[in-house]
């Protein structure tokens, strides 16, 4: 990976939005949601106060609003600090 986070930043590959609903329903590209769920793809080292939990290869959960969209290389990461990230899965 030539994306290498800072401090306390995550980098996270978002998954997929639904394509469809759990009744089959499918799902217009206008109405999807937001992934909050994703797998990690990089981590920074930490600061001399904060050392990190999550680590690369991790699946996560994190807010809806959280960090910042990225497309390098044509795929499309998150880039966040680590307290954005509610759960590891």
């Amino acid at each position: 990976m030539k994306i290498q986070p800072l401090a306390d930043r995550v980098l996270v590959q978002p998954a997929e939005a639904e394509q469809k609903t759990a009744s089959g329903i499918i799902i217009p590209d206008t109405a999807k949601e937001k992934p909050q769920r994703g797998k990690v793809i990089a981590v920074g080292k930490g600061t001399k106060d904060h050392e990190m939990t999550v680590k690369e290869g991790d699946e996560v959960l994190y807010g809806k609003y959280s960090g910042t969209e990225i497309t390098f290389e044509g795929t499309t990461y998150m880039i966040m600090k680590e307290s954005d990230i509610y759960a590891i899965v």
